[in-house]
């Protein structure tokens, strides 16, 4: 066969088709922004919503003091001068000019005939009670006073006492009354009672006994006990150092519970006060605890 032939016969190679795709291609730019753009704002998202987590997390919500001695040192200041008087013209203009120290413009004309110059009384103040403060807005101010004064009229005299509320206004430049004294209902007695607390039952005997010998011993000597005997019954400065003529006479209901190795007393000391001869009962809520010796820790 002839090498003609032999070309001939061979069949040729084919090549397989490729199609190309060039990056430069716009469809190939847009579905990559897309991908991009999905991948950021995904990102975004997680983190915004983990910042905002964290946020509601650690929210705190704080409470603004206000020292309101300045304003109770103003209202007393101003009951002194407003319920002190005598029924003399000079004495009468003399608190005048001392009370439109406290007062807004309206009050002092309000006030211009309370106390006239045919008043057959004078009156004294003994004492000053603030009961309370209240802030009615952030510059407005209530005060609750109760006020004890001497009224004298010819040769009697009698002891008053009556309880008002004022308005007071506070701000940089200082205080003002904005409300009269007005009469209002006096402080009372609460009926709150405190739970009763209760003795634990499940407390060993000989342990109680032990501990009541104890405090009987320390409350003897607490009355003048040095700082080094101190420290043998007491950790650290949970009950200061006291000095008095005090004699110990005894201890009232003590009532025992137990957690672990702590036990907890409350309980009453009584003593005789040897300058006033009157009986002074002390309270206490303390936490014992017995290594060796018994020892007050709380």
């Amino acid at each position: 066969m002839s090498k003609k032939e032999k070309v001939k016969t061979q069949p040729k190679e084919k090549k397989m088709p490729v199609m190309k795709i060039g990056t430069h291609k716009k469809t190939v730019i847009a579905l990559w922004l897309v991908l991009i753009g999905s991948v950021s704002f995904g990102i975004y998202k997680n983190f915004t919503a983990i910042d905002m987590h964290t946020v509601h997390e650690k929210e705190i919500i704080t409470q603004e003091f206000v020292d309101t001695n300045g304003i109770e040192n103003f209202v007393k200041d101003f009951a002194k001068s407003y319920y002190s008087w005598s029924n003399t013209k000079e004495a009468i203009e003399q608190r005048t000019t001392a009370i439109n120290q406290y007062l807004t413009k309206e009050l002092q004309d309000l006030n211009v005939d309370t106390v006239r110059i045919d008043i057959p009384t004078s009156s004294t103040v003994k004492d000053i009670q603030v009961w309370n403060v209240t802030q009615a807005e952030s510059n407005e101010f209530e005060v609750v006073y109760e006020i004890n004064q001497t009224i004298k009229e010819g040769d009697q005299s009698k002891d008053t006492t009556a309880v008002y509320m004022v308005k007071v206004h506070a701000d940089n430049e200082g205080y003002i009354i904005t409300k009269n004294p007005t009469l209002t209902s006096t402080m009372k007695k609460s009926s709150y009672e405190p739970k009763t607390k209760e003795a634990d039952a499940n407390i060993d005997t000989v342990v109680t006994q032990d501990a009541i010998a104890f405090l009987e011993t320390f409350f003897k000597l607490y009355p003048n006990a040095t700082e080094k005997e101190l420290s043998y019954y007491v950790s650290g400065n949970v009950l200061p150092q006291i000095s008095g003529d005090y004699i110990y006479s005894d201890l009232i209901n003590p009532i025992f519970t137990i957690d672990g190795e702590y036990l907890y007393v409350s309980v009453s000391v009584k003593y005789l006060d040897q300058q006033t001869k009157a009986t002074q009962i002390s309270q206490y809520d303390l936490v014992l605890q017995k290594d060796i010796n018994w020892k007050i820790i709380e």
